[in-house]
């Protein structure tokens, strides 16, 4: 991905994007700043999931998906001939709905993807260790795991499992972490820890979470994205898009009178 300087980490011009004949997305433009949270909410089906996973051409894992427009991450146009599919999730990492770790050791979790990705002088044992202990260190985890780095990563408990998912993006330097409602799986204690992991990684990655939850989007993010069949309806600071909303539609979801 590009190193020049933005004043955006996500841009996106007139965006449509069809599931074979039924479109999930309509002329989305919008610029995401970095070094804050940004939520994208709006009711299911309103396409914010389908969104998200344009920021790392997720969505053309499936063959009927069909995009048109122009998304710019961090500066380069994702859809530019040449772009390597590898490199831009290397850049934009994702955090899924319910915790995915691989059935294997923690630490083989966190050094997976520079085992695969990783060119050969990165691969040495000692840098490998340092690289699990930062990422660890990052969310939290270390003094927790790091006598336990040879445990299975499926018998932690789910919110250590969410953070270890998110460890395992920061060995690879991502710029970007996208996150599709990251605390669903989890209880108030879990999402709290969650929430509190996003405050402190923000300032150094760009993150887009999207929530159904509207106190957590309240909570949690800086700004707000809200989206209604497909389209984005309105786009502002958080507490601006809350406490006093431009678009009646807006209005109406938050508070409550549907979705």
């Amino acid at each position: 991905m590009s190193d020049q300087a933005v004043s955006y980490s996500i841009e996106t011009r007139d965006l449509d994007l069809w599931y074979g004949e039924f479109q999930a997305l309509k002329r989305i433009s919008l610029q995401i700043k970095g070094g804050i949270i940004t939520s994208l909410i709006g009711p299911s089906g309103c396409g914010k999931t389908t969104l998200l996973r344009c920021f790392n051409r997720i969505n053309e894992r499936y063959g009927y998906v069909t995009t048109k427009g122009e998304i710019d991450i961090l500066g380069q146009n994702i859809y530019a001939p040449g772009v390597s599919l590898i490199e831009l999730r290397k850049s934009v990492g994702m955090v899924f709905q319910r915790p995915n770790p691989l059935p294997i050791s923690v630490y083989e979790n966190l050094v997976f993807g520079l085992r695969i990705h990783g060119e050969r002088s990165s691969l040495r044992r000692s840098l490998l260790d340092d690289a699990v202990e930062s990422a660890l260190a990052e969310v939290g985890l270390w003094d927790d795991l790091k006598d336990r780095l040879d445990a299975r990563a499926t018998e932690l408990q789910l919110e250590q499992q969410q953070k270890l998912c998110i460890a395992r993006l920061l060995p690879l330097k991502p710029q970007v972490i996208l996150m599709d409602e990251p605390c669903s799986a989890l209880d108030i204690e879990g999402t709290r820890a969650i929430e509190e992991l996003m405050f402190a990684l923000k300032e150094r990655y760009t993150i887009v979470i999207v929530t159904h939850n509207m106190s957590q989007a309240r909570r949690a993010s800086d700004e707000c994205i809200f989206m209604l069949l497909g389209e984005v309806v309105e786009h502002d600071r958080t507490e601006q898009l809350f406490l006093v909303p431009r678009n009646p539609k807006t209005a109406d979801y938050i508070e409550g009178r549907y979705g």
